[in-house]
């Protein structure tokens, strides 16, 4: 399904992100997908990746524009009027989503409803189990801790996630948020992938 209205990139992240897409083969094929992955407080939290445009799933919508959008059929309403603009610290850069729309209590207890037992590494297996790794295995990735030291996770991605330009903006807004929601002894993630070796394979899953 095709909209225009559904999401909207302000003009001031476009040259970044079309720096993401063109260090990717045929990058300027590629859409960004959006999807929800979390709660964080009283805010959504997120999940970003490149995909063909032509690879959304049934009922996904495709926001036409300088840079396409693919936002999840799941997240259609709760992601209407959202705008992807760039953060104001200069000394943690990257991307925010301005959200008119907040979890409801129906949002919110499909996170609350994740049982999770035993001690904060166990906790965060389970977590990365149950809520991440469903989310992102629609985009062929995935990711696993590598360790937990203190309030710090150390996580490694695979699949479609390793290489992946977006990478970084998954790990701040969607998994390090999520973690950190379930289990407040956490507050910080750390991504030790070897990203160099990912060869883009997001985009040659989404050509098979």
């Amino acid at each position: 399904m095709t909209t225009e209205s559904t999401f909207t990139i302000d003009p001031r992240a476009v040259p970044k992100l079309n720096e993401i897409r063109h260090s990717q083969p045929d990058g300027e094929l590629l859409a960004l997908a959006i999807a929800i992955s979390g709660v964080n407080g009283d805010e959504f939290a997120y999940e970003m990746a490149l995909m063909l445009p032509e690879h959304a799933a049934p009922g996904d919508v495709v926001v036409e524009g300088e840079i396409p959008v693919v936002i999840s059929s799941n997240d259609i309403e709760n992601l209407r009027g959202a705008t992807l603009t760039l953060k104001r610290d200069l000394l943690n850069p990257g991307f925010r989503i301005d959200n008119p729309n907040s979890p409801s209590p129906a949002v919110l207890g499909d996170v609350s409803d994740v049982t999770l037992t035993g001690d904060v590494a166990a906790r965060v297996a389970q977590v990365l189990d149950k809520v991440i790794n469903p989310a992102i295995a629609s985009h062929g990735g995935s990711v696993s801790a590598v360790a937990v030291e203190g309030p710090t996770v150390y996580v490694r991605f695979a699949g479609g996630c390793q290489g992946c330009g977006m990478a970084s903006v998954t790990l701040s807004q969607g998994i390090e948020s999520t973690i950190s929601s379930l289990i407040p002894e956490i507050t910080r993630v750390m991504d030790v992938t070897d990203h160099a070796s990912g060869d883009n394979p997001y985009y040659e899953q989404s050509k098979k």
